[in-house]
């Protein structure tokens, strides 16, 4: 099986809860469909960079999975059909990094920043 890192926006109006529901929800797909994912992240609700369906702030979520390319697809079908979703973004890797993301990396050190004033 290949290796997947799928990145997606969903809409501002959600709640944290609904949102971080999202990633489980298309986690499941990803499972049902003979692939397992091997960690997610909710990176929280950002300002974007440009409107997108006159929304100027989503919910990033992000996902690393390892499954065959049709589970890939399936779950990209359902993430273009759900309303609440805006953007997604799949890219296939050769390997997936240790550790956490470098967005979360980021956020971790403002906030030990923050701390230490």
């Amino acid at each position: 099986m290949a290796l997947y890192e799928h990145t997606f926006i969903s809409r501002q109006d959600l709640s944290n809860a609904q949102a971080e529901g999202l990633i489980e929800h298309f986690g499941a797909v990803l499972s049902d469909n003979g692939g397992n994912v091997v960690d997610s992240e909710y990176w929280g609700l950002k300002t974007m960079a440009y409107k997108i369906n006159k929304n100027r702030k989503g919910h990033y979520a992000f996902l690393k999975s390892d499954a065959p390319a049709p589970a890939v697809a399936e779950m990209e079908r359902l993430m273009r059909l759900h309303d609440d979703v805006m953007r997604v973004m799949t890219i296939r890797v050769a390997e997936h990094e240790e550790g956490p993301s470098v967005v979360v990396q980021a956020k971790s050190a403002k906030e030990e920043k923050r701390r230490n004033r």
